[in-house]
């Protein structure tokens, strides 16, 4: 029924204070509370003699709203859309909660004394979870637990506002009444916060939890842009915002204090996570990992997400374990992995740890034997990239609000690998590009002169500059061409003899395409290119066995639905063993299953036994 509530908030209002009083009001009639409203919540009391009462009895006709978990629920889905890409906000669940708080509070013999932070606490489900924990295992009021072992931080107004009314909301709903709590909540950026400066005394928190924001980095504000590179952590890169909340974490924690957040995964693998990585080793951190790999565990966001427990002492070790959504419900059994054994610059293999580290070292790394490329980058495809309708002698015809010719002598085959999960042929992806450029006598691009655009290619000419001001909306219109008609970037744009394509994520070992046509051009997607047909008929039937989809999908970036990445930073630590120019012939010609088995014997591992 929540899901009807959902649906009513949606249209209801985008203004805070309205949706606020609503909610709030729903909650104290419901649980016939409102005789219990102190004062800070009778400013949200909708009265039946107001003109919104209407609309409150409309909603509570929907649903009950009876438990404080819905409205934490609710706070977090009425936030809008364009906010949560900026905030990263995201509803945790209280199973999460619960056993974030549990491992970081269970090894404490009194809680009186705790101090519990969440740096980025949103409406702070996190420290209404650990206010009934510290209440239950302590006696004391609310009064006091507010006052003296919660702390929060927001960069939203609103959020704090919201974690106010939830935990006065939580207080009265168990009989204690109070007209005015005091709360350490602050509204201010976790990543220039000093609390020092807030808390007399301050030497550090006992507890810091919570679910840093999912914002990747394009869609970080200004203020945060500037300040996320003060942490060292985040000198990698392009990092995402969650990343520098480990080292908040770690350097405001109390000697043997404990941190536990549930945040992105994709710290084990990416550029982006490369420092942060180096942090947790050069400090040998003593860090537990539940990983939860492809997994999906918020029903809002698709996020591939993990739980990491980190205590402010040594180890020489991480502990490692994967889970599901029903972890809860398993045993959960963590592995040790020896710092010394991982890599902070290639990035950590956590799940299969052994066998991906065998694979590894044998022979080469694919990245220094093989060159890989990513598609060309118009930055508006819809505008160069076509289909034609219909063609004649001199010209195709492509549709685009109207019916264009465009000289054939401009265009170029082009395809895109990213749709190889089930195409089989090139021929099945085939569509034209417009090519503004002529390659030279060493097979790179050169644009062509807007004089010679106009002279030998009027049709095409006239119909980019009918486009020139969608072109020019590219990079938000701070784009730097080298003429207006020129693609987005310049990558790939040269002749390559051989090429072999495959797509950039794939939920299964996919169709790699060989191709021999050096002006046949390819955006999206992946390609390795060489000078030696059979190197890449080999490499073709390499990437094809069951050993490299085992490693791939136990190293590389997890996607929704069973989709792993084939990215050129997710394989390129592959090893490739050494092969004689007879052996690698004799495989190019194998069917794949007597393929598995050699390439099985030459590392000397069956991945899947």
């Amino acid at each position: 029924m929540i899901n009807d509530l959902f649906s009513y908030l949606k249209f209801y209002s985008k203004k805070t204070l309205e949706v606020d009083k609503l909610l709030v009001s729903a909650f104290l009639y419901t649980n016939e509370l409102t005789d219990r409203a102190n004062g800070f919540l009778q400013d949200y009391l909708i009265h039946p003699e107001e003109p919104d009462f209407q609309d409150l009895s409309d909603f509570m006709a929907i649903h009950s709203l009876v438990d404080l978990e819905e409205l934490v629920a609710l706070f977090e889905f009425v936030i809008s859309p364009a906010e949560k890409i900026v905030s990263g906000a995201v509803y945790t669940p209280k199973n999460i909660r619960n056993y974030i708080l549990d491992k970081c509070l269970n090894d404490l013999d009194d809680l009186n004394s705790v101090m519990i932070c969440d740096p980025a606490c949103g409406c702070s489900g996190f420290l209404f979870s650990a206010a009934r924990i510290i209440k239950h295992e302590t006696k004391r009021a609310y009064y006091q637990i507010f006052a003296e072992n919660l702390f929060g931080l927001d960069i939203q107004e609103y959020a704090i506002t919201r974690s106010k009314i939830l935990l006065n909301l939580l207080a009265i709903s168990e009989g204690e009444i109070n007209t005015e709590f005091q709360f350490n909540l602050f509204t201010g950026n976790s990543l220039s916060f000093h609390w020092a400066e807030h808390i007399e005394g301050f030497d550090g928190f006992t507890t810091i939890v919570g679910n840093p924001p999912y914002v990747c980095s394009r869609n970080i504000d200004d203020e945060s842009k500037r300040l996320i590179f003060d942490w060292e952590v985040s000198s990698s890169g392009h990092p995402d915002l969650y990343i520098p909340f480990f080292q908040i974490g770690y350097e405001n924690l109390k000697p043997d204090g404990k941190l536990g957040f549930i945040t992105m995964n994709t710290f084990f693998k990416s550029v982006n996570g490369r420092a942060l990585r180096q942090y947790f080793e050069d400090k040998s951190i003593l860090l537990q990992i539940l990983d939860f790999g492809s997994n999906q565990i918020f029903q809002s966001k698709s996020t591939y997400t993990c739980i990491c427990i980190i205590q402010k002492a040594e180890s020489n070790e991480i502990k490692f374990a994967t889970g599901d959504k029903n972890f809860l419900d398993k045993k959960i059994l963590f592995h040790s992995i020896p710092y010394t054994k991982l890599n902070h610059r290639n990035g950590w293999n956590l799940r299969h740890h052994d066998l991906l580290s065998q694979i590894e070292n044998t022979g080469q790394p694919f990245g220094e034997l093989y060159s890989t490329r990513n598609g060309i980058a118009t930055l508006k495809n819809h505008i160069y990239i076509f289909t034609e309708i219909k063609e004649d002698r001199d010209y195709y015809y492509l549709e685009n609000g109207a019916v264009y010719p465009i000289e054939k002598e401009i265009c170029k085959d082009i395809i895109n690998p990213n749709k190889f999960t089930k195409a089989t042929s090139i021929d099945q992806l085939t569509e034209k590009v417009i090519f503004p450029y002529s390659f030279d006598d060493s097979g790179h691009a050169r644009l062509i002169s807007e004089h010679k655009m106009k002279e030998e290619y009027p049709k095409a000419y006239e119909y980019l500059k009918s486009k020139k001001e969608l072109l020019a909306s590219r990079d938000k219109g701070n784009g730097k061409y080298e003429n207006w008609y020129a693609y987005g970037r310049n990558q790939s744009l040269e002749k390559y003899k051989f090429k072999m394509f495959f797509p950039h994520i794939t939920p299964h070992i996919p169709n790699y395409t060989i191709s021999t046509d050096e002006n046949l051009l390819f955006y999206n997607g992946i390609a390795v290119v060489s000078e030696k047909e059979q190197e890449l008929n080999f490499l073709k039937k390499l990437m094809s066995s069951d050993l490299f989809w085992f490693y791939v999908i136990h190293s590389s970036k997890p996607y929704g639905s069973g989709y792993f990445s084939l990215s050129r930073n997710y394989i390129k630590g592959f090893g490739v063993a050494e092969f004689s120019e007879e052996e690698k012939s004799d495989i190019a010609h194998l069917e794949q299953p007597v393929v598995n088995e050699l390439i099985n014997r030459k590392y000397g591992i069956d991945p899947y036994v």
